[in-house]
């Protein structure tokens, strides 16, 4: 396997972790279905405490799975994938060309 594969590989190592989680796929999917939501209407639809949700979308905001809309007072979350889905767009490819015998 080449450096770059490697490297591919290693990038997407945070953004394998972040979807790992159990509480971050609840929070995918439920965007998924009916974003934009506040952190309140996110927790609505949770078990976990509000500042449990906040923790976790900070975490997919870091990586760019989120995004925030500001109106007023409240922030509204929605998903944004576009990158990730790159970032795994080129593992694929390089695994393809790479590691498929």
């Amino acid at each position: 396997m080449t450096k770059q594969a490697i490297d591919v590989f290693r990038a997407c190592i945070p953004l394998f972790n972040t979807l790992s989680d159990p509480a971050r796929q609840d929070i995918i999917l439920l965007l998924a279905e009916r974003e934009p939501l506040s952190v309140n209407e996110i927790a609505e639809h949770s078990s976990l405490s509000r500042p449990a949700i906040s923790h976790h979308l900070k975490i997919m905001r870091d990586l760019q799975l989120v995004k925030i809309e500001q109106k007023g007072t409240q922030r509204y979350y929605s998903l944004s994938l576009n990158q990730s889905i790159e970032q795994l767009k080129e593992l694929i490819e390089i695994v393809e060309s790479e590691c498929i015998l």
